[in-house]
């Protein structure tokens, strides 16, 4: 969440909705597994498209899926797998909150983020 004084909830829904950018990216972080942590040294990174996640609350705990999507307006993602079935039949895809996953590999291929963890 947004440090704020209050602890009124309209007051915390707001900071959250309208927090900046660089703020804001800090709620789409998810705790590392415990392997990443001891090679990284890091409680949680950022979730970005193509890191391999495992569901650890709600209906899917336990699936494991690559991160097809990251909605930054919501502050959701959308895992490969974990999907809702419509009345009709069809499937749509669940957006999970970042906080109830786990990250069990990381997606490398941004040197940036390389650098950042200190593996270059």
């Amino acid at each position: 969440m947004v440090r704020i004084e209050s602890s009124q909830p309209r007051k915390q829904r707001k900071a959250r909705y309208s927090a900046p950018s660089h703020v804001s990216t800090k709620f789409l972080r998810a705790p590392l597994s415990a392997a990443l942590k001891e090679k990284y040294h890091k409680k949680t990174l950022r979730v970005i498209k193509g890191d391999t996640v495992k569901v650890t609350r709600g209906d899917f705990a336990g699936d494991e899926g690559l991160v097809d999507a990251v909605n930054t307006t919501q502050y959701k993602i959308v895992v490969h797998g974990v999907s809702n079935t419509k009345a009709d039949g069809t499937e749509v895809p669940r957006t999970i909150d970042a906080s109830n996953v786990e990250i069990t590999k990381l997606n490398l291929a941004d040197k940036r983020r390389v650098e950042k963890l200190g593996e270059a």
